[in-house]
């Protein structure tokens, strides 16, 4: 029972933490640049994971795995978390942005066809079908924005995708070192890339982007990753990563009721048609393989 009662606090996590990062994110950037906030969140969420994971006795990654988070963290935070970010400060709405980017898993297949995947024909379907609904969300006007948000908004997915594929592939650390490691890793790149772009902080931030800040910190990192790794270990990976198919809806629920961001019906087809396509690879993906004889 209490097994049970752990699963659906850390599910209810995920479902609304992660969907609720998409606002608390465009809160902070009313004041805060996309880069040096993201760099100084994960920076200070990964130091506090790697702590925690040394004072239990988790050992340090190797030179190899310290490099191979690096790559992952580049791709995943700076590019993945730090486009997303762009995208919100140029003017993007945090709900659409969260639609666009469930089209992760799309894009992970086309990038495993890169690294010799063959996919299914329901992940073909899944394609075509998942990223229509980008197609609707650009036909009814919801990227409203200046060119470099729409270009971040739609480059953010496809990087994390890249990178998640291409982690499977590298020497990573174990268990949530790897999480800390990237975090850690990306924070400083993040940061790096903020100053060389000339981000700054000209004035003092208002409470309410310091607090979205804080929460991003405490909730969206520390809380939200802490509870996937529990259902990783605990659940089937089905369960683990069905936030995917929440967090989009969750995102615009918020931004429409609280941020007052645009909702009409091409909104929510899009939001659902890119879900469908989503649920498609997923089912594809779950079937077991015919075994050839040779």
């Amino acid at each position: 029972m209490r097994t049970t009662a752990v699963v659906i606090l850390c599910l209810a996590a995920l479902y609304i933490v992660w969907g609720s990062t998409y606002y608390a994110m465009r809160v902070a950037l009313v004041d805060l640049p996309p880069f040096l906030m993201g760099g100084v969140r994960f920076l200070l969420a990964g130091l506090v994971l790697l702590a925690i994971l040394r004072a239990r006795g988790a050992a340090l990654p190797t030179r190899r795995e310290w490099a191979s988070s690096a790559y992952v963290g580049t791709l995943l935070l700076v590019l993945g978390n730090g486009l997303v970010g762009v995208a919100e400060h140029a003017g993007v709405g945090s709900g659409v942005a969260a639609t666009v980017v469930a089209t992760m898993p799309l894009w992970a297949v086309l990038f495993g066809v890169g690294f010799g995947e063959r996919p299914a024909w329901g992940e073909l379907v899944g394609l075509v079908v998942g990223f229509s609904g980008v197609l609707v969300l650009r036909s009814g006007g919801a990227f409203e924005a200046p060119i470099v948000g729409v270009v971040a908004v739609a480059l953010a997915p496809a990087a994390w995708a890249f990178g998640s594929v291409w982690s499977r592939r590298l020497p990573m650390p174990k268990g949530s070192m790897s999480t800390a490691a990237q975090m850690l890793t990306g924070g400083i790149l993040m940061l790096g890339v903020g100053l060389l772009t000339g981000e700054r902080i000209v004035a003092v931030p208002r409470t309410s982007s310091l607090l979205a800040w804080a929460y991003l910190i405490v909730f969206g990192s520390l809380v939200a990753f802490s509870a996937y790794g529990y259902l990783l270990r605990t659940v089937r990976p089905a369960l683990a990563t069905s936030y995917a198919y929440v967090n989009p809806v969750v995102a615009l629920a918020i931004g429409a009721s609280i941020g007052h961001e645009p909702f009409g019906t091409s909104h929510a087809i899009a939001c659902a048609w890119t879900l469908v396509g989503v649920a498609i690879v997923a089912v594809s993906r779950a079937r077991p393989k015919a075994v050839t004889a040779s």
